[in-house]
């Protein structure tokens, strides 16, 4: 199993950016697919998560500025983050439960005038 993240970067706040994660070694259209961050100093914490019929789920702090997403014949999901928040600043990880959890390399989202 792998994944691959990217897309993230230095943005103001209000901005916007995507991250694409690209998975191999499973079958992708089968698994929940989830977006998890982690803070400076914090915990991880889960972000959203898309289910293999394609439902989504937010964290409340994230809810109408985010949206994941996933496009099963190129075995990718997506975070479209909108109106970016200074907190928002994270290294966001992609992860699959398959067996066990798997996780991306993560990508450094950083909000910053």
């Amino acid at each position: 199993v792998q994944l691959q993240a990217s897309g993230g970067g230095l943005v103001q706040p209000g901005g916007s950016l995507r991250l694409s994660c690209a998975a191999s070694g499973f079958t992708f259209s089968s698994y929940w697919m989830y977006w998890v961050r982690q803070a400076p100093g914090k915990q991880r914490e889960l972000v959203a998560h898309i289910t293999s019929d394609g439902v989504t789920y937010y964290v409340t702090s994230v809810k109408g500025r985010f949206t994941i997403s996933r496009d099963n014949a190129k075995n990718t999901v997506l975070l479209q983050m909108n109106s970016l928040k200074p907190e928002d600043t994270a290294v966001y990880y992609c992860k699959v439960y398959f067996r066990r959890n798997y996780w991306g390399q993560g990508t450094l989202v950083t909000v910053s005038s």
